[in-house]
């Protein structure tokens, strides 16, 4: 038999039906009476509504109803919410401005919806969306977070002064500026993380449905977490009871963070079924997702590195300014505060660290979670100090990395964490003999003979992961527990299902949960179904995001397969007239200990619930397990990425040749899963460094609205990546997982600029290093001689 347990690089079980088309997406969802909705969107960043006409398009043919943000509130429809507390340095809770779902009297950026028509048909619905007469007063705009703060910028939330969500702080600022005295160098970078557009491969879209006779709602949507959406639009924003809502997250499409969050589109949907009694289903096109999906990063930095006369990193300060768009979104207040400045410290011993982040509102959309959240930010901060002081100390840049990793475990960063597990001299020394290093001075002589310039970038990475003890980001300002559930439910004939409260919407979870489930059970690959996304199968769970299926997800399974397991053992010791503890339990098979007596699993999975042996009130019937796991600690996930570029000093033009990451994911389920998850990762890196970028102009209108303007990786962009493993368990769960999915897109732009810089001779190029931008560049410098 093909091994198909942990550790083998099995096929993914459900690429059959997203390769020939069968894969069952929200839009895919049809419904008897179904409508579509199309929504009336600002034009303006920053604007009072004055009047709304919708006579003329309530009379255009094929209009059910078209309802306004003045109607919301009516109905007293509650506002979008941020569910992560931060406090300011003076003690004061953030500013969290109020998010209606439809605005009513006034909107913050384009795209801000302020009507939406509900019609039989998407192309009626667009048509008497035209005819929606918006009366606009037009305000001035700021777009730029390093303005808003300003004296004299326009004011976006009338509440809330200075544009100033909130003003915080981690570490020991006075022993930080002590290190920094007696520093005998220092590195000083100023770093813009440039604002990103997830576009995942299948837009969002939502379909609600009104079920009158029980005044039931149930929506379909693109959701990574569909419980946690549940619970925010009954709790908070108010629709319904959580117990007359059902949530449903089918096949999703990617969503790279950008689908966690409560959106104000999928509120509309259910607020107007109820009210037009039919269901209503909106799907984005992609100008909208440009328009409307929570976007990612939008950093401006300035940040140093303290050193001594030996190389040692003494401390490192960092001042940030984060811009969070025109509203709070789910889960933004957390990425550039707990999931950025705890990760500060690298890979390195660093003794001191202290940063500032100030969050701003600007009149653009909403910033949140996008693959990393935080962790790249961080990382790209870590990574460009590091190479700069390495070159401007003159040593070389691997050499002063091993000098200040971390070099024992557990380590207590003075930000927070603490890495439980990791070797990083490992994951480097293995990561420079893939990628050739020594070989390189050669290839360099070899591209300057062409007209080329050959740069070399390291990135040696750190996350934290597993995003869940509760305790935890509790203490850090979580308005949930980050724990996750399991049900393992074993059918009378021996074939089993789980139901995870984990979410899939990429990451092989069909294939790889089964995986564990066969391997522990003993039982067929194929016999192992995975149910998730839909609140009413799925006991209470909190989805996937932070890398946290494998460390959190998975181990919530192995508590459950435990009870399975002890259960099993007393249905076996009934059928073969044993004692509990003299069954053992291997290979799917029981077996009475020194005896030649056993039974397979299916047998025992018959037997529980035919009951027939059991005496007296000693066991239940059935054979059915829940559990919810709640870890000890993240998980920190490491490694080294190392990137090979070639630029044309004619064109600008910048060429990946070699790519090589070796990463320590600790406990690995599908090697070739996780491959394929790096590979991912890193292209979103690349196309961050390269090609990726949200522009507005200073109007606030969105420059980069579509493809035409925006520019995402292709394959030629790529080259053929160089994947390596070195292996520390985690401690913190059953498994000794880590995580992987965000590596690539953490490791990624650091170890592009890094090379891009040292092919240039120059730290002056930010993101994306376009050929335009590293054209201008070569202009003003000289570039390193071969």
């Amino acid at each position: 038999m093909t091994a198909t347990g942990i550790g083998a690089p099995v096929r993914r079980k459900e690429d059959f039906r997203f390769i020939t088309g069968q894969g069952q997406y929200t839009d895919d969802v049809t419904r008897p009476g179904e409508t579509r909705a199309v929504f009336v969107r600002s034009p303006h960043a920053h604007a009072k509504i004055k009047k709304i006409d919708v006579s003329a398009a309530k009379k255009m043919p094929g209009v059910i109803d078209v309802l306004t943000g003045a109607q919301l509130a009516d109905d007293k429809v509650g506002n979008l919410i941020c569910g992560w507390m931060i406090h300011s340095k003076d003690g004061s809770p953030m500013k969290m401005a109020a998010h209606p779902a439809l605005a009513a009297s006034k909107v913050n950026c384009v795209g801000d919806a302020v009507a939406v028509v509900i019609a039989e048909t998407t192309g009626h619905a667009k048509d008497a969306a035209e005819k929606v007469v918006v009366d606009y007063e037009v305000l001035p705009a700021v777009v730029d977070p390093a303005k808003a703060q300003a004296k004299g910028a326009p004011q976006i939330h009338a509440d809330i002064s200075n544009n100033t969500i909130y003003q915080w702080h981690l570490g020991e600022q006075k022993a930080v500026e002590a290190a920094f005295k007696a520093a005998k160098h220092i590195t000083k970078l100023d770093i813009v993380n440039n604002r990103l557009a997830p576009n995942a491969m299948e837009p969002r879209a939502a379909l609600a449905d009104y079920d009158a006779g029980n005044d039931h709602l149930t929506l379909w949507n693109t959701s990574q977490n569909p419980h946690v959406a549940r619970l925010v639009i009954s709790a908070f924003v108010g629709i319904t009871p959580e117990h007359k809502l059902r949530v449903i997250a089918p096949d999703v499409g990617g969503g790279f963070g950008s689908k966690i969050f409560i959106y104000p589109e999928e509120v509309v949907c259910l607020w107007a079924a109820r009210k037009v009694r039919r269901p209503v289903k909106w799907t984005s096109d992609r100008t909208e997702a440009f328009l409307t999906d929570a976007h990612g990063r939008d950093h401006i930095t300035h940040a140093e590195l303290a050193l001594d006369g030996d190389g040692k990193i003494l401390a490192l300060r960092a001042k940030t300014i984060a811009n969070l768009g025109a509203y709070m979104s789910t889960f933004s207040s957390s990425i550039p505060t707990y999931l950025y400045a705890t990760l500060l410290s690298g890979q390195y011993d660093i003794p001191q660290i202290y940063c500032e982040v100030d969050a701003v509102y600007t009149n653009t959309v909403p910033v949140d979670a996008y693959r990393g959240a935080g962790r790249p930010e961080a990382t790209f901060v870590v990574e460009r100090l590091v190479e700069v002081a390495a070159r401007q100390l003159g040593l070389d840049p691997a050499e002063f990395r091993k000098r200040n990793f971390i070099k024992s475990f557990p380590h207590q960063t003075p930000v927070i964490m603490t890495y439980d597990a990791g070797d990083y001299n490992a994951s480097l020394k293995k990561a420079m003999e893939l990628a050739d290093v020594k070989g390189f001075a050669k290839r360099k002589r070899d591209s300057a003979r062409q007209g080329k310039l050959r740069g070399l970038g390291y990135s040696t990475y750190i996350e934290a992961c597993g995003i869940a003890p509760s305790q935890a980001v509790g203490s850090l300002g979580a308005g949930v527990g980050l724990w996750e559930s399991a049900e393992v439910r074993v059918n009378p004939t021996g074939n089993v299902e789980v139901l995870t409260g984990s979410h899939a919407h990429g990451q092989g979870h069909e294939t790889t949960f089964a995986q564990l489930v066969s391997e522990r059970l003993g039982i067929p690959f194929d016999s192992v179904s995975i149910v998730h996304g839909d609140t009413d199968k799925v006991q209470f769970g909190m989805g996937t995001y932070g890398s946290r299926s494998g460390a959190v997800g998975m181990s919530a399974i192995v508590k459950a397969l435990d009870k399975i397991e002890a259960k099993a053992k007393k249905v076996a010791g009934f059928m073969m007239e044993a004692a509990e503890s003299d069954i053992d339990f291997k290979d799917g098979k029981f077996t009475v200990k020194g005896t030649d007596k056993s039974v397979a699993f299916g047998d025992v999975a018959l037997n529980a619930y035919i009951a027939h042996k059991f005496t007296g009130a000693e066991l239940e019937p059935g054979l059915k397990e829940t559990s919810f796991y709640d870890p000890t600690n993240f998980t920190f996930p490491a490694g080294c990425h190392i990137c090979e570029v070639e630029i044309d000093q004619e064109t600008g033009k910048t060429d990946i040749v070699n790519w090589t990451a070796v990463d320590d994911f600790g406990t690995v389920i599908n090697p070739m899963i996780v491959e394929g998850q790096v590979h991912g990762g890193i292209a979103q890196g690349v196309g961050q460094a390269l090609l990726e970028g949200v522009v507005y102009d200073s109007s606030g209108q969105l420059v980069t609205a579509s493809f035409m303007d925006y520019s995402m990786p292709h394959a030629h962009d790529l080259p053929s990546f160089k994947v390596g493993l070195t292996e520390t368990k985690s401690p913190s769960n059953p498994l000794g997982m880590k995580g992987c999915g965000e590596a690539g897109a953490i490791a990624a732009p650091a170890a592009v600029i890094n090379a891009i810089t040292d092919a240039l001779g120059t730290e002056d190029i930010a993101m994306p290093a376009t050929p335009n931008a590293v054209w201008t560049v070569m202009q003003r410098t000289t570039p390193k001689a071969a």
